[in-house]
């Protein structure tokens, strides 16, 4: 968000130093922003269109968070290319934000499996690519992104499994961080103190139709009874002794990032300074 205010506040003060008659100003001024706000939504078109090369027939693709633009891609290559492949999704916590994007991808009619987050070493042998959004590119070709995005970057490079980013152009930021310490503050955790654990495993063998009725009355109970300690019996209650850190995103360095596909062309994570370059002349 910062890096596309960043590139819009560029179009406003070039609009102010070209035309000084002021009402001519504020005309350049709405109409360099209408242009800039279509050139922004249609980038994700853009994309679309160059990344779904990649996508080969009967590949298994690996994503992780959710991502618009990685949908479009996806979408593209399964609706209008006519290709058949099936969609590994990494869960998403705590937002679940993987999971809804594989809901999209089977209403689309892509066959999509949901994975737990913990599990991408697991399932890494069995993919052919991975593909991930991004908050934002930085000058030396890294990437930030949802939490584990890192992580993947790292098991995908140490599986031989290439690693893609699609991200729009206007996420590209002058900034350049070594590792994750470098990160500017992204407005505290994802959750924070307010992020509960949930034992699925118990709620799921709990919950289900063989469980008796005398079962599901006692744990109704139970939980009104104790209902200053959680909102639902299967949360997990910590003592207040224990702290939770959950960051919202994390940076992948540049040398995980195979390509970069962007609404400039398919670039090298080498290539993002001299864009920047050229995007802030």
């Amino acid at each position: 968000l910062s890096s596309g205010c960043e590139l819009f506040l560029k179009y406003v003060t070039r609009a102010s130093l070209e035309t000084p008659n002021f009402q001519q100003c504020k005309s350049e001024v709405l109409e360099r922003g209408e242009r800039f706000a279509e050139f922004s939504t249609q980038a994700r078109d853009r994309i679309a269109v160059v990344g779904s090369p990649f996508i080969r027939e009967g590949s298994v693709v690996l994503t992780h968070g959710r991502s618009k633009v990685v949908e479009a891609l996806l979408l593209r290559a399964a609706l209008v290319e006519k290709k058949r492949f099936r969609v590994m999704v990494l869960e998403g916590r705590p937002d679940a934000g993987g999971a809804k994007s594989a809901r999209t991808y089977a209403n689309a009619g892509i066959p999509a499996t949901v994975v737990l987050d913990s599990a991408m070493g697991y399932i890494m042998e069995s993919v052919d690519l991975a593909i991930v959004g991004a908050e934002g590119v930085v000058e030396n070709g890294g990437v930030v992104n949802k939490v584990g995005t890192f992580a993947l970057g790292v098991m995908a490079k140490e599986m031989g499994v290439p690693l893609y980013v699609a991200a729009e152009s206007y996420k590209f930021t002058r900034l350049y961080p070594l590792n994750n310490a470098d990160l500017p503050e992204m407005g505290g955790v994802m959750g924070g103190a307010s992020l509960k654990f949930l034992d699925t495993l118990a709620w799921s063998a709990n919950s289900s139709s063989n469980a008796s009725e005398e079962d599901k009355s006692a744990r109704i109970a139970t939980t009104d009874a104790n209902s200053s300690s959680s909102l639902h019996p299967y949360v997990v209650d910590l003592p207040p002794s224990v702290s939770i850190e959950n960051p919202p995103c994390d940076f992948t360095p540049a040398k995980y990032i195979t390509l970069l596909f962007t609404d400039l062309g398919v670039l090298t994570p080498s290539a993002v300074s001299d864009e920047l370059i050229r995007l802030y002349q």
